[in-house]
């Protein structure tokens, strides 16, 4: 008996070994593979689905990322997008996550609810060969000084991507593509962690693209999507394209609207009785103001006012004599975009609450675009005088304070990527350097500083609009 006894064990032994080689010989296989042969380099990109559930009557939601168990048995968060040390008060942020015994593994990830109210500029004129043949943008051009005697004593040329880019912080993602649907994903969360709620993304009309990209208006579906499984909105950022004008751009509001206007995703605002999508009209004074005011008027045949492709249009205020034009044209309201505080009259923090006063006393809407900071000088090297320093997050936490001390409506911030420009608070790498050019990080912080300083501002404002309310 003893012996049958040993021999069964034996027998039961072996099969569970046999059963736990298999297992984890097909995991490995599994990772290394997914379905259609492409190799998976991160955890990450098991990320399949996203589902947003809320507890009844309770928030912030808890977003579950669920991974799936033939791709990933064991896993920990690859981005630490919250970071648990900055919360308004010194209160810590609760990232509590958990690892289900089911079918499949899931990770629970506390975010914040996304504040509306809240826009960040974002731009899709990235590209990288693997998804556009070559590199967009990352290769940009030394723009030349207007001034042919002073441009002699400046570099000329392109960059030289991957290494050696068109900007002065490095991105954790390498010079990316637009279009790849991973870094979508992933930027989607990165504003999602920060609190933000609505992503205005630079447009161009279809086949148009500024000089350095590619046309880009296909990818906003993409977008639309990406963002609303993240609960996010989404609007758009028009910019000077060639030969805008009111009447062209009329019909390409009419072409946004009915191509994209009926989407969850896109965003709309409820301002003097009317809930509308809102467009931001970048370099809108380069139009007249007597065409604007045809275009905004709802006397005219020629106008968009009380039509169903009408919306509210907010106008770029760069100097003080264009208070009266914004108003005389019809705009619902002004952005002042830039984010080096001396650059321009409307960016220029001090100037804030004249600015605020005037559009409540002229019933617009004031957005002040506020920003980390400013450095362009790796694609126009001669600009070093409006640079504006970090400050080890310094000057953005002053940006925002200026900006919540006149109580807006809502707030802009510039931007999620506009890296030509520095103004980024995407997450950047760090202690990367080309040649001689060491680039700028955000050290002695990790990467996401920037999107958890955002958090923090959010959550004051959202506070701020409850005391209002």
């Amino acid at each position: 008996m003893y012996i049958i006894y040993r021999f069964r064990k034996c027998i039961v032994f072996l099969i569970f070994l046999s059963f736990m080689c298999g297992l984890v010989l097909g995991m490995v296989l599994v990772l290394k593979t997914d379905a259609t042969g492409v190799i998976e380099t991160n955890p990450s990109d098991s990320v399949r689905k996203i589902e947003e559930k809320e507890s009844e009557g309770r928030k912030p939601t808890v977003t579950k990322l669920h991974l799936n168990l033939s791709k990933l048995v064991t896993a920990t968060l690859s981005e630490n997008l919250i970071r648990k040390a900055m919360k308004l008060s010194n209160q810590k942020l609760q990232q509590n996550w958990h690892l289900n015994k089911t079918e499949s593994v899931q990770q629970n990830v506390t975010l914040p609810e996304p504040n509306y109210n809240v826009h960040i500029f974002y731009y899709t004129w990235y590209g990288s060969p693997p998804f556009d043949k070559k590199y967009l943008h990352w290769d940009h051009a030394y723009l030349p000084h207007w001034n042919k005697m002073e441009d002699k004593k400046w570099r000329h040329g392109r960059h030289s991507p991957p290494e050696d880019i068109g900007a002065n912080f490095y991105p954790e993602l390498g010079p990316y593509s637009s279009r790849d649907a991973g870094v979508i994903e992933k930027h989607m969360l990165q504003i999602r962690s920060a609190g933000i709620g609505v992503v205005a993304v630079s447009w161009y009309p279809p086949e148009m693209a500024d000089e350095e990209g590619h046309p880009a208006d296909d990818l906003i579906p993409a977008l639309l999507d990406a963002a609303h499984r993240y609960k996010l909105k989404l609007c758009l950022h028009i910019e000077p394209y060639k030969d805008r004008s009111p009447s062209n751009l009329k019909e390409n509001i009419k072409y946004v609207l009915h191509k994209y206007g009926a989407h969850p995703g896109f965003y709309r605002y409820s301002h003097n009785g009317r809930n509308l999508p809102l467009f931001y009209i970048y370099d809108s004074y380069l139009i007249k103001v007597s065409e604007w005011r045809i275009f905004l008027n709802s006397d005219s045949p020629e106008g968009i006012r009380g039509t169903q492709f009408d919306g509210i249009f907010i106008g770029l205020l760069v100097e003080k004599n264009q208070l009266k034009d914004i108003t005389s044209a019809g705009f619902d309201g002004f952005y002042t975009y830039f984010a080096s505080n001396t650059f321009t009259y409307g960016a220029k923090s001090a100037n804030w609450k004249k600015l605020a006063t005037f559009a409540k006393t002229n019933k617009l809407i004031f957005i002040p675009s506020v920003g980390p900071g400013y450095v362009d000088t790796r694609v126009r090297p001669w600009n070093g005088k409006n640079t504006k320093d970090r400050l080890d997050g310094k000057y953005y936490e002053n940006s925002m304070a200026s900006a919540l001390n006149v109580r807006p409506p809502l707030l802009s911030i510039t931007s999620f990527n506009e890296w030509h420009e520095g103004t980024q608070i995407e997450k950047a790498a760090v202690a990367k350097a080309t040649g001689d050019f060491k680039y700028l990080d955000y050290a002695p912080h990790k990467s996401d500083y920037y999107l958890a300083l955002t958090l923090k501002w959010v959550d004051f404002f959202q506070k701020q609009l409850n005391w209002t309310v």
